[in-house]
């Protein structure tokens, strides 16, 4: 133990930082997007232990507690702030587990308390409206367009799932397919019936579009034939958000948001539906019924006598 905090002392604090980093994406398969958020509150960190004298792999729950306070009085909300946390957390949880530390300076550390919000989400009647803009909006491409919203609601994919998502990976059948989610883990979802109806009505006109120099395996792509990014759904979705007039904040993952939601108000076990999600936390799916409570909370304002917050 000593020699391995004597060899991490004289070695450079960054590259220790990029080993831990390195370790994160090949063993435990976190994704680029995430390493490169860790990455920078990790590099945000070290400065200030370097400014207060004192480097970061020696850093005791004082340094750690005040990095904490000075972000949260730089105006930083919450849930930053906690994120912050979670990546320093995580390194001295990693140093402390291979020998380099004998302590956790942040065990003494809880997260700051965040107020809980419903995710954004679209009720059934609303959700089947979103799915037919393609059809009448006139812009864009619609049969693609129509098939990536149903894919992504009916499926509940995140938006690095679909785009990532392979024509082979889907059955011939189109009533189901494999994705790879968060920490590279597969699972199966399913396509509803008039999901897989734009499927089929889509997949002409991508083979029209595949170039035979360049060809992709990916379901969705551009009007140049190439897979579509993740900027490209976004701003996809965000031009029928603007078509809808609806009076909420529509984005990729108020589509999953909104597949959770209605699978809990029909009364599916919370329990498939953290398998259909892929959320490796049983907590993080539970918001859902948090959603349902809050429906039945305005239906029985709304009906019943007692609810009523108006004065009779």
């Amino acid at each position: 133990m000593e020699n391995k905090q004597q060899a991490t002392s004289g070695a450079s604090q960054g590259a220790t930082m990029e080993a831990y980093l390195e370790y994160l994406g090949s063993v435990r398969g976190v994704s680029a997007r995430t390493l490169t958020a860790y990455g920078k509150d990790l590099s945000h960190f070290s400065v200030y232990c370097e400014n207060h004298g004192i480097g970061a792999l020696n850093a005791s729950p004082h340094e750690v507690r005040s990095f904490i306070a000075d972000l949260r009085a730089e105006g930083n909300a919450a849930v930053s702030v906690n994120r912050a946390l979670s990546s320093v957390r995580g390194f001295y949880r990693w140093l402390l587990r291979f020998g380099y530390r004998a302590d956790d300076p942040t065990s003494p550390l809880r997260n700051l308390k965040t107020p809980k919000t419903l995710p954004s989400f679209l009720w059934e009647g609303e959700m089947a409206s979103f799915a037919e803009l393609p059809d009448t909006a006139g812009i864009l491409w619609p049969r693609r367009d129509k098939a990536l919203i149903l894919v992504m609601y009916s499926a509940g994919l995140r938006i690095s799932e679909v785009v990532s998502l392979n024509l082979s990976a889907v059955d011939s059948s189109l009533e189901a397919g494999r994705v790879i989610g968060k920490g590279d883990k597969e699972r199966y979802v399913f396509f509803s019936d008039e999901c897989r109806d734009a499927l089929k009505e889509w997949l002409p006109e991508r083979q029209l579009k595949i170039k035979a120099e360049h060809p992709t395996d990916r379901l969705f792509i551009n009007m140049k034939g190439n897979p579509i990014s993740i900027p490209g759904v976004r701003w996809i979705i965000a031009r029928y958000a603007e078509q809808s007039g609806l009076p909420k904040n529509i984005h990729p993952h108020a589509l999953r948001h909104s597949f959770a939601t209605h699978l809990v108000n029909g009364g599916c076990d919370v329990r498939l539906v953290q398998e259909l999600l892929g959320h490796a936390s049983i907590s993080t799916t539970q918001r859902y019924t948090h959603v349902d409570m809050e429906r039945l909370k305005k239906v029985y304002e709304h009906s019943h006598p007692h609810g009523s917050r108006k004065k009779i």
